[in-house]
């Protein structure tokens, strides 16, 4: 718990009147490396704190070589198939536990009675959402203005650890090019 009351102390002063409320609807939750913890068409129910590990986010395929990874979380960030969530309908991707993961979880319902019975709730939702839109619309940026060398080259800058962690044909995935692409990039970096 210490990990995410540092996160959120970041954000606001938070009351133990407001925090013992918040932590009570949290649930401790281990996946197993690998595993997913979300299907598509499965109406997401939780929004997630990694307290350890690392979350993939994807669009199936057929040949799996075909997957689609459009996103990455990481240890003390929230995760979520965050328009499911909060629309209450399914979710058209899915998320994975590239290792062992461990979430604070909390469901739509006890979320919506933090943000009824607290002070700092919306203030926590509202910069969290604008959290994951911000990591949004980055992305979108960077696919549309930069070449696949330099999103290569800005991914490992910001995040040097992923190469120890994310198989190569995720990361060719997330910045939009084949197995082949990247190794050719890699060769020239």
């Amino acid at each position: 718990m210490e990990q995410i009351k540092a996160y959120l102390d970041q954000i606001a002063a938070i009351s133990q009147a407001d925090w013992d409320f918040f932590t009570s609807k949290l649930q401790r939750h281990v996946i197993k490396k690998k595993a997913v913890f979300l299907q598509v068409n499965e109406i997401e129910n939780h929004i997630s704190f990694i307290e350890s590990g690392v979350v993939r986010l994807f669009i199936p395929k057929d040949n799996p070589n075909k997957e689609i990874t459009f996103g990455f979380s990481f240890k003390d960030q929230f995760v979520s198939a965050y328009d499911s969530f909060l629309t209450q309908t399914p979710s058209a991707y899915q998320l994975q536990a590239l290792t062992e993961t461990t979430l604070l979880r909390m469901t739509y319902s006890d979320l919506q009675e933090v943000y009824k019975n607290t002070q700092i709730g919306n203030l926590v939702g509202r910069l969290t959402a604008e959290r994951l839109f911000l990591l949004k619309s980055s992305r979108e940026q960077n696919l549309l203005n930069l070449t696949a060398e330099e999103r290569y080259l800005k991914l490992f800058k910001e995040r040097p650890e992923l190469l120890k962690i994310i198989p190569l044909k995720y990361i060719s995935s997330y910045i939009g090019v084949t197995a082949q692409a990247l190794s050719r990039i890699r060769k020239r970096v």
